[in-house]
């Protein structure tokens, strides 16, 4: 029976203006998906019984109560809070060793105080991890990283669109990141000296779902994109994997129109999607892969499950 892991990274509003160079100084002082967003999540995973795995923004946590005390309840009904940094830095592969390990301890210090546990897996911003990073987490007690995102299409993806934006003479926060990161295992595996790519003897390595010989993604995004029928399609070729993540995030979950995010959908294809189709889509994933058998539990579980 396979392990099917739902994780979800609460990017707040501001990570979006970041990554398409966007001023949007209204837009980055609220905080829409923590306030409108996370709740439909919370419902989401509730309705089809599964367990979530969020990645809190230290920083955003702070600046919204009330999204911490839905994650706090969520925690206390077997959820999991894992650590996203304190302020969501792109960059952090690339800051001075010791400014990379203070976003990593201060936002899981946030987390702790806010949800009550101390969080014991990490995702990277923007999926870019590399071996001293995850050397550190290790130091730092933490049970697994699941910052892979082994897909091919996603970087060359990544890579055109931040040239795009350079050549609209716009300025993206996000870094494309070491291609090798696209060949890493697609299952789990504990990470080699070598870099996040390579197997050996290092953290547990929880990497985001892909699919086919193809490396497909199997996200948020992606999902939403093909719609109900294809998401069926879709989750199906996962349907008899061992592991199975797939990674969602908050602004899934968020009303382009309600929500206050109309200046991000010429900028988000996926926001100009009805929500209600978008949560139709989702919905088809994740009960394709239910009705194959697959088990809902956290990444940390997983992580204790196939690692000890």
């Amino acid at each position: 029976m396979g392990v099917l892991c739902i994780s979800i990274d609460l990017d707040e509003a501001r990570c979006y203006c970041d990554i398409h160079g966007l001023d949007a100084p209204d837009l980055r002082r609220k905080s829409p998906i923590h306030e409108r967003a996370l709740p439909r999540a919370l419902r989401f995973c509730e309705e089809l019984g599964v367990r979530p795995t969020w990645f809190a923004v230290g920083r955003d946590l702070e600046a919204c109560p009330s999204a911490s005390a839905l994650l706090r309840e969520s925690s206390r009904h077997g959820g999991e809070v894992g650590n996203h940094t304190w302020g969501h830095r792109y960059d952090l592969t690339a800051l001075p060793a010791n400014e990379a390990e203070a976003e990593v301890v201060r936002g899981g210090d946030v987390i702790r105080d806010a949800v009550g546990v101390a969080p014991l897996g990490f995702r990277a911003p923007g999926y870019n991890v590399n071996a001293a990073l995850l050397a550190k987490l290790g130091e730092l007690g933490y049970v697994y990283d699941s910052s892979v995102f082994p897909c091919p299409v996603y970087f060359v993806a990544k890579a055109a669109a931040i040239a795009a934006k350079s050549i609209a003479g716009k300025r993206s926060a996000s870094l494309v990141g070491d291609p090798r990161m696209a060949t890493a295992p697609t299952g789990p595996y504990r990470v080699g000296d070598d870099g996040p790519w390579s197997q050996g003897q290092g953290i547990a390595e929880l990497p985001i779902a892909v699919v086919t010989r193809a490396r497909l993604p199997l996200i948020g995004t992606s999902i939403a994109m093909a719609g109900p029928h294809g998401a069926r399609i879709l989750a199906g070729r996962a349907a008899g994997l061992a592991f199975v993540n797939v990674e969602l995030h908050g602004i899934d979950f968020a009303d382009a129109e309600g929500d206050g995010l109309t200046g991000l959908k010429a900028h988000q294809p996926d926001l100009r999607i009805p929500l209600v189709k978008r949560l139709a889509a989702l919905e088809c994933a994740v009960k394709t892969l239910l009705d194959a058998g697959a088990q809902p539990m956290t990444l940390v579980e997983a992580a204790q499950r196939l690692f000890v």
